[in-house]
């Protein structure tokens, strides 16, 4: 295996958990959620999950510019070589782990609270904003891998 390839799969499998996690929760889990459980136990619910995918995003937050600035040097010997798709890449990477860090830093707390208090109401209000931010990074990763895929010359 050479360097790059090395550093390519931790790229590549530091999105795959991030974008993919973002996808699962929000057509797969979030819908099931809503028809098997009532709103304090989906409050419930969605703060473990948080909690458990926010460690996994967090690795990926870490690898991902690092094994990208590795990729630009092996292949492009510096960001001046890089081609445009991969500064628009960098920049909707800092666009996702802002909206991230909104989430965990700002409402994930906000939500524990209101769960630890069973103010519902309060709850469910935190949780239709983390789903809207989240629903916005979901949309923002699938763009950065439909370009990464794709590798536009712009």
């Amino acid at each position: 295996m050479t360097a790059f390839s090395l550093v390519y799969t931790l790229h590549v499998l530091s999105a795959l958990v991030w974008v993919g996690g973002m996808f699962f929760a929000w057509m797969v889990l979030r819908p099931a959620a809503m028809k098997a459980l009532e709103g304090p136990g989906r409050l419930k619910l969605w703060v473990e999950v948080f909690q458990g995918f926010f460690r996994w995003v967090w690795v990926a937050v870490v690898l991902l510019p690092i094994s990208g600035v590795g990729m630009i040097h092996l292949q492009f010997a510096g960001f001046e070589m890089a081609p445009r798709y991969v500064q628009v890449m960098m920049g909707l990477y800092l666009v996702m782990t802002a909206l991230f860090i909104r989430i965990q830093a700002l409402l994930l707390p906000q939500l524990r609270t209101a769960v630890t208090a069973q103010d519902w109401p309060a709850g469910a209000a935190v949780l239709g904003k983390i789903r809207r931010l989240v629903g916005i990074n979901l949309i923002v990763g699938l763009v950065l891998v439909a370009i990464a895929a794709a590798r536009p010359m712009f």
